[in-house]
């Protein structure tokens, strides 16, 4: 389990990439793309060129965590943008940002729909 918390250090990447990719083609990613260590602990979160899928990649000082959203309907409408690679999250922005909201707003989380149970 994945645990966020206020000291986690976040970073988004602006563009999007090839999810063929696993483990070892992301953290070249982080590292040559993102000028960033992947080992650091930090989560590095990317999405996919149709908006329909996230991933987190976090190394925990044992391995590599690779988690993966797909979304069974609609698109991750508000990505973080920008000139820079990167975008910094604050652990609560980064649950807003999974659950399909707007990170960057004050309430950007969608209204919770509730799941059809089958009759």
């Amino acid at each position: 389990m994945i645990q966020t918390g206020p000291s986690m250090r976040i970073l988004v990447a602006t563009q999007p990439v090839d999810f063929r990719k696993g483990i070892d083609g992301l953290a070249a990613i982080c590292r040559q793309q993102l000028q960033e260590d992947p080992m650091t602990g930090c989560a590095f979160i990317f999405r996919n060129r149709q908006g329909t899928a996230i991933k987190i990649l976090l190394y925990d000082g044992q391995g590599f965590w690779l988690c993966q959203k797909r979304l069974s309907t609609g698109k991750f409408m508000h990505w973080p943008s920008g000139d820079a690679a990167t975008c910094t999250l604050q652990a609560h922005q980064l649950q807003v940002l999974l659950a399909g909201g707007n990170a960057e707003a004050a309430c950007g989380a969608p209204l919770w729909r509730p799941v059809c149970l089958p009759e």
